[in-house]
């Protein structure tokens, strides 16, 4: 364990500092999501690692016979599910195609923002970090916690805030909620579509027509 004084680091930074597009990609993530640094990109980035090794390691070891590995892969995928970056009937297969954002999208800061709580990303930190976001009648002051599903719903203004006032300058109004959540919605259909097309185009490379598809 250690000396708690000297606590281990929390995630891996990149092997090759120097990378031009690499940096470039990590400061649109930083912006996008509010991240204070880009140290939060990479403990997300180290979240999602872990998950990718624990996921080829188990497939390897249940195609090996290893009934230790079920009850590991089981847990695994719980665990998964229950930060909400899969769904109940995930699969470890599931777990390699997930990607950064899975994990930014579970932070605090991320969901007050979608929740409509805060008008702005920057705004959603500001509020987790003065303590007026409560989660479970709790107050939570850290941006990067991981919200759970089941606490995803008690993710509340603390009573006592002055946020709690509909009338105060600095909430979002309904309007721009909606138009927020418009937003999100447009930028996943787009996701989803570009992702669909890639599966295509590969599909197409590989040979594999909708016919092969087809009972």
């Amino acid at each position: 364990m250690g000396d708690p004084k000297f606590s281990r680091k929390s995630y891996d930074t990149p092997s090759h500092p120097w990378q031009g597009e690499r940096i470039k990609a990590e400061v649109v993530v930083v912006r996008q999501y509010g991240l204070k640094n880009k140290t939060e990109l990479w403990k997300a980035q180290t979240i999602l690692r872990n998950f990718r090794k624990q996921s080829r390691e188990l497939q390897a070891r249940l195609r090996g016979g290893e009934a230790q590995a079920k009850v590991e892969s089981d847990a695994l995928l719980a665990k998964c599910a229950r930060i909400g970056v899969l769904p109940s009937d995930g699969t470890l297969n599931d777990i390699l195609q997930l990607n950064e954002e899975s994990i930014l999208n579970r932070r605090l800061q991320t969901l007050v923002f979608e929740k409509g709580l805060s008008s702005t990303i920057g705004q959603a930190r500001q509020m987790i970090v003065h303590g007026h976001i409560f989660i479970n009648g709790h107050r939570v002051t850290v941006p990067g916690y991981i919200v759970t599903r089941l606490e995803e719903s008690s993710v509340e203004y603390d009573p006592a805030s002055p946020f709690t006032d509909e009338m105060h300058p600095m909430r979002m109004s309904a309007e721009q909620a909606a138009a927020s959540m418009a937003l999100k919605a447009e930028q996943a259909a787009k996701e989803e579509a570009a992702a669909a097309a890639a599966a295509k185009a590969d599909a197409e490379e590989a040979g594999i027509t909708a016919e092969d598809g087809e009972i």
